[in-house]
């Protein structure tokens, strides 16, 4: 039997592939910077955000190196099965024009995620070299901000 869920509209979509990259130092949610990133890991998220959308097959990758983030994203844009890729590049958003050429270079919807919001943070995070190739930018609702790049990858798709 296919999972099957509703889209936005209430039409039936099959079980989808979304792909979730996140980049330097979110290895450390929960225990870095609690008061502005929560005190969640980001594993105990991937269970409640599977729950969330049970439509939707996830494949998370995380790294600290920039060269890595870059071939899943490769990676992930060959995948035939994949939609879409929600994308926290974390400070590689701010200074690597790289990122920002690589996800240029992807044929799906990507959405740029930010767990707090980097317009109330200091000036140089202001800055996104993904933002201009990305479909959307979502920042400032803790891990909720992924939720609503779910959200977004199905409104995107759903066209």
């Amino acid at each position: 039997m296919v999972n099957c869920f509703y889209n936005l509209n209430g039409s039936y979509f099959s079980t989808m592939k979304i792909g979730i990259v996140n980049g330097p130092n979110l290895n450390l949610l929960g225990k870095r910077e609690v008061d502005l990133y929560g005190n969640r890991s980001f594993k105990d998220y991937q269970e409640k955000l599977a729950l969330s959308f049970p439509g939707v097959e996830f494949q998370f990758c995380q790294s600290n190196v920039e060269g890595e983030l870059i071939n899943f994203l490769h990676a992930m844009n060959e995948d035939l099965e994949l939609q879409g890729i929600l994308l926290n590049a974390g400070g590689y958003t701010h200074t690597s024009v790289a990122m920002g050429d690589a996800v240029a270079g992807i044929d799906k919807p990507v959405v740029e995620i930010h767990i707090s919001n980097i317009f109330a943070r200091e000036e140089f995070r202001h800055k996104s070299y993904i933002g201009r190739a990305a479909i959307g930018s979502i920042s400032g609702f803790g891990l909720g901000s992924y939720d609503l790049g779910v959200l977004a990858i199905l409104k995107a798709v759903e066209h």
